[in-house]
């Protein structure tokens, strides 16, 4: 019995240890990017992947622009779109996730998911897309590491040069060019708009496309965006 809890003793230890080194990993990587760019996220490239199954050669569109280059108007789109209390919490929208959870209840199928901006972006920089309790759990501790080491800003032009607007189309000067010939500087207020109402579903929509419900996601947050501040 001695040697069986000695042994469970040190199985216990060495998840725990090897829990710690994970974290201090996702911790080094999020300080180094305080004032570095990230060249690619675990969702682009495991998007990449998938895409050269079929197109060995296959490269995704993709540009980082400084925080500066990005229209105000697409930052300020994205923020009615996707976190209009991105100013005001700490990485967790908590009013937010209530109301998700009553209307999935309500339908009884995932229909709405509550995440914030900063949440969004520790799933897209790290983690896989398995709904499960240890991802969540790991998505909220790297958030947690996001807010406490970066500032609103940054988290915010993170975001906008890695999340997706198409097939192979990440970040906003890819998505500008790809949907509207144009660069992340020039966008419009309707065309920064057009592009947050297509965040939840980037690959449904090619250069030009207006369904009727992507037109009234555009007049929503297009009426909602003179309210918000940015940081």
């Amino acid at each position: 019995m001695k040697f069986i809890a000695r042994t469970v003793g040190y199985s216990m230890l060495a998840a725990l240890i090897g829990l710690v080194l994970v974290q201090f990993w996702f911790f080094a990587h999020i300080w180094y990017w305080v004032d570095h760019n990230p060249r690619a996220t675990a969702f682009m490239d495991a998007r990449l992947e998938r895409l050269r199954e079929k197109r060995p050669r296959m490269e995704l569109e993709f540009r980082w622009v400084p925080y500066q280059k990005i229209s105000p108007n697409l930052k300020r789109a994205i923020v009615v779109a996707e976190d209009a209390k991105f100013l005001e919490h700490e990485g967790f929208d908590w009013e937010g996730i209530q109301k998700a959870y009553e209307r999935n209840r309500q339908k009884g199928k995932v229909v709405a998911g509550g995440s914030t901006i900063s949440q969004q972006l520790a799933k897209n920089l790290f983690l896989s897309g398995d709904r499960t309790w240890w991802r969540k759990a790991q998505e909220a501790a790297i958030t947690v590491m996001l807010e406490t080491v970066m500032t609103k800003r940054r988290i915010l032009e993170i975001y906008l040069n890695v999340i997706e607007w198409g097939d192979g189309v990440f970040g906003a000067e890819a998505a500008a060019r790809h949907h509207f010939g144009v660069s992340a500087s020039e966008l419009t207020a309707a065309q920064g708009a057009q592009l947050a109402a297509m965040v939840p579903s980037p690959r449904r929509y090619r250069p030009g496309a207006e369904t009727p419900y992507l037109m009234k996601r555009t007049e929503i947050i297009l009426s909602r965006m003179g309210a918000v501040a940015l940081p």
